[in-house]
């Protein structure tokens, strides 16, 4: 698995499925070892570290307790046999979910798998050979950034390029050494500490970063994630205050600076895009850490359906920027009708995202009308407030301003007048 750019991920799937046949053949002898006693084991089997069910040969499995010093961390309790079998089990299907990802060079598409892998809640071994380490002088090849590009074949720049829908003149033109872009690499390289020197920081930092973070525990990531998105908000500012410094001013310019302001509109877009799904993903998170009580749902919603519009709305954009780039590689010197009507439907990623944004608001007008009308769903804590509650969940959103104009005021606003149609009785 740790052989450069993916080539051994094949080879690794034969040797998974064959570690996986011996796993089963283990747990199947495991009768035939109980039977090879006379004597009865005393507990349950399941409790034991051996599949006889008897205590191990030349090995003392309270070891640890008594060598280990009394203060944390303490003695670890040796799995049992049957359950040290089935960690394996589940341990060698994680890998074998990793080796069977195509190496996909769209970020998205990247993103997507790592969020669907970590649904399965995989251990810190399968994890380790997706996440990125920083340790000084230690060479691994792990499998999404190896020497610096992804799989070790793609340059971020490149990968950055098709996520963000750059013109096709940025193959030909070299953007990295123009002027007006190294200023702004520079802005966000002193933001972030790097040297700016080379390829652009934007890329680089900004992608390996979050790479790194989606691959780590859930607890882990949504704290990372939380202070990660005013980084990426801090950038984006910088960014929209120095392309106002470059452009905002110039009325004729050359088609070199023509170029250079679309590539600097379509990362501004895609760095923003970026931001709401983090943010998106930060509240999702919650759900599955169960952080939210039942009584903060309705405020949670809400958020998340604020969250989740600005969202559309920037991968909406994004898509049709994109559309006109494939569009004018294309170049075709007349539509046809079906290219028209394909041009004028919703793309499926918009649609299932305004799905989350219908659902989002029928969840919160439904929990806000009843705790509305209905007493019982009013219980306010003796703890603290729902304004406490309100800033102890988005206070990191807040911070980054992610929407703007979003407040506790307008929650309560848009939901103290919620009502149902029919009555209860």
């Amino acid at each position: 698995m740790k052989r450069p750019q993916g080539r051994g991920l094949e080879s690794a799937r034969k040797h998974i499925a064959s570690c996986l046949t011996e796993l089963e053949s283990i747990l199947k002898s495991a009768d035939f070892l109980r039977s090879c006693f006379d004597e009865s084991c005393e507990g349950d089997i399941d409790d034991k570290t051996t599949a006889s069910g008897f205590e191990p040969i030349g090995f003392d499995a309270m070891l640890n307790s008594r060598l280990s010093a009394p203060t944390p961390p303490r003695a670890i309790k040796i799995l049992s046999w049957k359950k040290a079998v089935e960690y394996f089990v589940k341990l060698l299907h994680d890998l074998d979910v990793i080796c069977s990802y195509s190496l996909d060079p769209h970020l998205e598409s990247l993103l997507r798998f790592v969020v669907q892998f970590q649904k399965s809640q995989p251990d810190l071994v399968a994890r380790s050979h997706l996440q990125i380490l920083n340790l000084v002088n230690i060479v691994e090849q792990l499998l999404l950034v190896q020497d610096g590009k992804l799989y070790g074949r793609d340059p971020f720049f490149a990968v950055i390029n098709k996520a963000a829908a750059l013109p096709e003149a940025t193959k030909n033109h070299d953007i990295q050494k123009n002027e007006s872009f190294l200023q702004l690499g520079m802005v966000i390289a002193n933001f972030l500490n790097s040297d700016g020197v080379g390829n652009s920081s934007l890329p680089n930092k900004l992608v390996m970063n979050l790479l790194k973070i989606l691959c780590t525990n859930a607890a882990w990531q949504r704290r990372k994630l939380g202070k990660f998105l005013q980084d990426w908000r801090v950038i984006y500012v910088q960014l929209e205050l120095a392309f106002r410094n470059e452009y905002g001013e110039v009325s004729s310019s050359s088609n070199d600076e023509n170029t250079c302001m679309k590539i600097f509109q379509h990362i501004l877009l895609w760095v923003e895009e970026q931001t709401y799904w983090i943010a998106f993903r930060f509240l999702i998170l919650g759900f599955e850490l169960e952080l939210y009580s039942t009584g903060e749902y309705c405020m949670v919603y809400w958020y998340l359906y604020a969250v989740l519009i600005k969202l559309t709305e920037k991968t909406h954009l994004m898509m049709a920027v994109s559309h006109d780039t494939a569009k004018r590689k294309g170049k075709k010197k007349k539509d046809s009708p079906k290219d028209l009507a394909r041009e004028s439907r919703i793309p499926p990623a918009v649609l299932f995202l305004q799905c989350y944004i219908c659902l989002a608001e029928g969840l919160t007008m439904m929990l806000a009308a009843l705790r509305n009308e209905i007493p019982v769903f009013h219980s306010p804590s003796p703890f603290n407030t729902e304004h406490e509650k309100f800033v102890q969940h988005f206070e990191l959103l807040q911070r980054a301003c992610i929407p703007d104009h979003v407040s506790y005021p307008s929650y309560k606003e848009s939901t103290t007048h919620a009502r149902f149609s029919v009555s209860f009785e």
